[in-house]
Order: C-alpha cells, then sequence, then structure tokens
C-alpha cells in the first residue's frame, strides 16, 4: 500500500471514530438499537482501518494520529453541533495536541517520508 493511500486510509479510520463516537449520546446507554449499531458499525471499520494503516506506519504513531486528530474533531463536533463551550485551556490543549500530530507527521523519523 503507498503512504498517501495509507493516510487516506488512516484518515477514514478517524472520520468513523468520530462518528460512532458522535453518536454515544443517540444510543441512550444502547437501549436504542439503530444509532448503537450504526456505533459498532463506526468503531468496527474504523478497527480494521487502522489495522490496515499500521502495515505500513508504526502503531504507536498510526495511534497517536487517530486518537489526536480524533479528540480534536469531536471537540469541534460538540461545540458545533451540541452547543458545548470550550475554555481558554481546553482549546490550550486541543491545540497542543494538534501541534503534537503536526510534529510527528513533519519531524519524526519513525514515518516514511
Amino acid at each position: 500500500m503507498t503512504l498517501p493511500a495509507t493516510y487516506a486510509i488512516l484518515g477514514f479510520a478517524i472520520a468513523l471514530e468520530v462518528i460512532g463516537t458522535s453518536l454515544l449520546n443517540a444510543t441512550q446507554q444502547f437501549t436504542r438499537p439503530l444509532p448503537t449499531i450504526i456505533m459498532a458499525l463506526c468503531y468496527g471499520v474504523s478497527f480494521y482501518c487502522l489495522s490496515l494503516a499500521v502495515r505500513v506506519l508504526p502503531v504507536g504513531i498510526v495511534y497517536a494520529i487517530w486518537s489526536g486528530m480524533g479528540i480534536v474533531l469531536i471537540a469541534a463536533v460538540s461545540v458545533v453541533f451540541l452547543r458545548q463551550s470550550l475554555d481558554f485551556w481546553a482549546l490550550t490543549g486541543l491545540g497542543l495536541i494538534i501541534a503534537g500530530v503536526a510534529v510527528i507527521n513533519l519531524m519524526s523519523k519513525s514515518l516514511p517520508h
């Protein structure tokens, strides 16, 4: 698999994880079947995509990117769609996560460039 395809699959895994996490409230503690099934499918396919990405990239790096970007995107979803607010420190922490993902991708010798 090529490096661009690996990153595309990783991006898809991140998107599915964000969708799955966004559906957690809609499952109402897994009592609503349809949102629960969709959430579980999103997580399952997301992990499958992660398994493909770790064929090319180190597992620690893949997981750092997946979890870091998932955190940032879920925070954005919560602000935009759930009308939740983030204070200065939450935004600062999210900025540091983004910076960490950028450093990994731009500077790490653990990744093929």
